[in-house]
């Protein structure tokens, strides 16, 4: 057993929508005493580096409701349920991009929120893309416009704050230090 683990007391089920669930867990601390966490649940889901062969990185315009602005951001999508990342991963880079990726390698995975969420992102990196003659279609409720940049042009867009989420962040982070090695 963990020291700081927390041991769940109760828990119940606020809200359970298409993407999200939202839980108020009562837990007993290492101390005895009780707390609450408020949780989100959600599916996890990939993010993909998509790189052409002269070496752009393929982002994806869409607007955020939460943000009430449009972010410049890497291709990525939940996972259905059950569905293994490798396959999420190729799904969607069909769907946002209407690429195929000749050469699919798995990154990393990490979590967006840990203090209050449980997402996981599984990070690809897809190289040798193919258009698609006839593409997967995107969701009906998904707007987007491919914009494709240079790292040094994906570097000045997050000093401007038109690239503002972490996974893109990371994204390109991560290609900044593979140029390095």
């Amino acid at each position: 057993m963990n020291k700081f683990e927390e041991k769940t007391v109760s828990t119940e089920q606020i809200f359970k929508g298409k993407i999200i669930s939202v839980q108020v867990d009562e837990v007993e601390l290492p101390n005895g005493k009780l707390s609450k966490r408020e949780i989100v649940r959600h599916p996890g889901a990939v993010g993909l580096i998509a790189l052409t062969d002269d070496n752009k990185i393929v982002m994806v315009e869409q607007f955020r409701k939460p943000l009430e602005r449009s972010l410049l951001e890497i291709p990525a999508g939940k996972l259905e349920p059950g569905e293994n990342p490798d396959v999420t991963a190729e799904r969607e880079l069909e769907e946002e991009t209407g690429y195929r990726a000749g050469n699919m390698e798995y990154i990393s995975s990490f979590y967006t929120s840990p203090g209050f969420a449980n997402e996981i992102i599984h990070l690809y990196l897809a190289t040798e893309l193919e258009k698609v003659e006839n593409p997967a279609e995107a969701d009906d409720d998904e707007f987007v416009e491919l914009v494709e940049l240079s790292l040094e042009e994906s570097l000045v867009c997050i000093e401007n704050d038109r690239i503002y989420d972490a996974k893109t962040i990371f994204a390109i982070q991560y290609l900044q230090l593979m140029e390095k090695k």
